[in-house]
């Protein structure tokens, strides 16, 4: 598999997600993103034994765009660190259905995962398992003949499926999301949600790292993208 790397160097690896892979082995078996690149580094390297690729964050399976990898230890531990600290920057672009009235704004929710179901709810904050989460969005584009909008993303928390909950929760799910939004949308479209900008400080070196990545074009992303 073909995976575009959009930055490399000694420390980092950036590539673009392909839709509809897991990023790490799971119970399907399926080639996972993690050790396609590890054979992709071991082949173009030609090195020996085991390769080192640290996953510092994870996208669904569903979900596309920029991601990073950290090739050193050193690198993953900062990486993560900076995740903590929240100066490791990501935005994400998703197509939701629906006008929303309010061009900007910001959700805030509880979340609570039930793990034998892979399924994240929105609680009362007073559930003994909730975790806050919190997202800032803009309004890009809206389509009113197709009743769906572009919205820009940017992450506050990093709760497990929690743009795809919290923008269901809000009365706008996203296209083709099967779990969320499960009431209007039709089995077989694919979710439109992007992983589309990172910017992160370079974990060695005194300068940043700047990465962007488009989503395909096609439909529903097609509507936007000309206009």
């Amino acid at each position: 598999m073909n995976i575009p790397v959009l930055y490399e160097d000694n420390h980092l690896l950036i590539v673009e997600k392909p839709v509809n892979i897991p990023v790490q082995s799971d119970q399907s078996k399926d080639k996972d993103l993690l050790n396609i690149l590890k054979e992709d580094i071991k082949i173009r390297y030609q090195k020996p034994g085991n390769v080192y690729l640290g996953l510092v964050h994870r996208l669904d399976r569903p979900v596309g765009g920029v991601m990073v990898f950290a090739k050193t230890s050193k690198a993953a531990s900062r990486l993560s660190d900076m995740i903590r600290r929240k100066v490791l920057k990501r935005t994400y672009l998703a197509v939701v259905r629906g006008l929303p009235y309010q061009q900007n704004g910001v959700l805030e929710h509880y979340l609570y995962k039930d793990r034998r179901q892979n399924k994240v709810f929105s609680v009362s904050s007073n559930h003994n398992q909730a975790k806050k989460a919190v997202l800032n969005y803009s309004v890009l584009q809206q389509s009113e003949q197709e009743n769906l909008s572009l919205l820009s993303i940017q992450l506050q928390t990093g709760r497990s499926h929690q743009i795809r909950v919290q923008l269901s929760e809000t009365g706008y799910p996203l296209y083709g999301d099967q779990k969320y939004g499960q009431f209007v949308n039709k089995p077989g479209q694919q979710i439109a949600l992007w992983s589309n900008m990172l910017h992160l400080p370079h974990p060695t070196r005194e300068d940043d790292v700047h990465v962007e990545c488009s989503p395909p074009k096609e439909f529903p992303w097609s509507l936007f993208q000309n206009s």
